[in-house]
């Protein structure tokens, strides 16, 4: 999983104004097929769902003062922010000196039974999506772009079981 630098910094962003945010995917009809972000534990998970992982943002939030950051979260999702992502387990990718948060990406274990072997990347785009999910009130929706694993790429996950 990744995420693009414009998700990246609306999740640092709706994070100053919701708290430690999560990722449900359930693969329903109309929104369904997208990903939705709640503030963490407002979505109860199941066995009925696969955690695919968490992402890693670089908090571009951590050292501002409160008034500079009252400001930049202003500045909508093409805002200077430099905010950096990491995928999953990536560890040596961030800086030991960068602040990260994580965000838990969940899937219905049907939907995940689909799109298993694919790549999945967050991104946002223009557009009203779903009231349910955090980023609604912004007129930006977060989607998911997909791209077939390589063959190194399904070898490596072959011997994960999720």
């Amino acid at each position: 999983m990744a995420l693009t630098p414009a998700a990246a910094e609306l999740l640092a962003r709706l994070r100053v104004q919701y708290g430690e945010l999560m990722f449900h995917q359930s693969g329903g009809c109309c929104d369904g097929s997208s990903p939705m972000c709640y503030p963490q534990g407002e979505f109860l998970t199941s066995e009925a769902d696969v955690h695919l992982g968490d992402l890693v943002v670089v908090d571009p939030f951590s050292e501002l003062a409160e008034a500079e950051l009252a400001d930049l979260a202003l500045s909508g999702p093409a805002g200077p922010l430099g905010v950096g992502i990491v995928l999953d387990g990536d560890a040596d990718a961030v800086d030991p000196g960068e602040a990260t948060f994580t965000v838990p990406f969940w899937m219905s274990r049907s939907q995940f039974e689909y799109w298993s072997h694919t790549h999945l990347t967050v991104d946002v785009v223009p557009g009203r999506g779903s009231g349910f999910s955090v980023e609604a009130p912004e007129g930006v929706r977060f989607i998911i772009r997909s791209r077939l694993f390589s063959d190194d790429e399904s070898a490596a996950l072959a011997g994960q079981v999720l």
